[in-house]
């Protein structure tokens, strides 16, 4: 493994970690990150940033201006936990029953502070502005939009934002341009039939049989309408539906998602359920109701930012700047990348001596590699001196 780590970010080591530990042990949930937000926001007072408070509820937004001319480059850590019980024994454990940091927003948000904490050191030579935004829920509540509402995009050239990824080892940082994480939508349908006794299904209609056929074209979808190379999924996740053995249901729950790459597919995946659950209620004289909730849309990178992000990647891990371990979950920093040139990145985090995904994110024994903190906050580092320093 060949890392360059920065020499100015070696020196805050202890602080970006200790950060890092105090966070997870004291997990927040989406809009409730009210201790997380406080210690965010007193650091960067701390350090001499303006800073800006409750923006998008809880979130905390910090200014760094440079001395000279330039763009306002902003830069994105989510800080909220999941209602996961931990079942690892750190000796950081999560203190809060039932909550967790188990996807690495306790990270993002120590590397976006050590990043602040070196680059107010480069204040002179900055020609621009930094802005640090520090994103409540992320997690499903879209924290991104309601920061876009209130203004936090305001002036902002480009935008960039990290996640750690236990897909992939330490030493390695994942970028491309185009889709990099997927559409994630919501499905809820409601089948109803005619019920009846399991022994006479003569002038029943048989709202499992009728969502049986129903979840099978649903998946024709993806294996029939969308092109192979472009990524999409269909998934039934849930199904709630009779009472007994011997009596035919009258009512059938379905919930699922759908994710796709472009927005194109995930268009097109819309408008072929409705289609289905159309025919299928046809076909076997059943009411069926499709509800579809927009979730949060493709996040799409950049092109000329992705190069700008390799650039700064290659000084730090070398050959390790290249692909990433791609995934179809969603992530709201799309919000960004729709209103302005945004790039999305994956910094290798996988536990030592463990295979890359083994330990995966949203699980219960989540933790990560802490040394990708230090490769997190230097690629950040470095692409603001290769932004901004003249």
């Amino acid at each position: 493994m060949n890392l360059n780590i920065r020499p100015d970010v070696i020196i805050i080591q202890d602080a970006i970690i200790n950060t890092r530990r105090d966070i997870h042990q004291h997990p927040e949930l989406g809009f409730r990150e009210l201790r997380t937000a406080k210690l965010v926001a007193d650091k960067l007072k701390a350090l001499g940033l303006e800073v800006q408070t409750e923006v998008g509820r809880t979130g905390v937004v910090g200014l760094l201006e440079g001395r000279g001319y330039g763009p306002t480059i902003a830069l994105r850590a989510d800080m909220d936990a999941l209602p996961i019980q931990e079942t690892g024994n750190p000796p950081y454990k999560s203190k809060k029953d039932g909550v967790m940091h188990a996807c690495g927003h306790d990270g993002h948000t120590a590397m976006l502070l050590g990043t602040a904490e070196v680059l107010i050191g480069m204040k002179d030579r900055i020609h621009g502005k930094i802005k640090f935004i520090f994103q409540p829920a992320e997690e499903g509540q879209g924290g991104a939009r309601v920061m876009i509402e209130e203004g936090v995009l305001e002036d902002v050239a480009e935008i960039y934002g990290i996640h750690l990824w236990n897909y992939q080892k330490l030493g390695t940082v994942g970028v491309r341009s185009g889709p990099i994480l997927a559409s994630a939508d919501i499905i809820n349908i409601v089948v109803k039939g005619t019920g009846g006794h399991g022994a006479a299904p003569q002038g029943t209609v048989d709202a499992v049989v009728v969502a049986a056929h129903l979840i099978s074209a649903i998946q024709t979808i993806v294996s029939r309408n969308t092109n192979p190379l472009e990524s999409t999924v269909v998934t039934i996740g849930k199904i709630q539906g009779g009472s007994n053995f011997n009596i035919i249901a009258d009512k059938v729950i379905l919930n699922g998602t759908t994710r796709a790459y472009t927005e194109a597919n995930r268009q097109l995946i819309k408008t072929r359920l409705q289609e289905i659950v159309d025919g299928v209620a046809a076909t076997y004289k059943a009411e069926i109701t499709l509800k579809y909730f927009d979730g949060y849309p493709p996040t799409v990178n950049d092109a000329a930012l992705t190069e700008k992000v390799i650039t700064a990647a290659e000084k730090i891990v070398g050959e390790g700047a290249g692909s990433p371990f791609l995934s179809m979950g969603g992530e709201d920093f799309s919000y960004y990348a729709q209103k302005i040139p945004g790039c999305f990145f994956f910094i290798g985090s996988a536990p030592e001596n463990v295979e890359p995904g083994s330990v995966p994110h949203h699980c219960s024994h989540f933790n990560i590699e802490e040394q990708a903190l230090l490769v997190g906050c230097s690629v950040y580092v470095q692409l603001i001196e290769d932004l901004l320093i003249k």
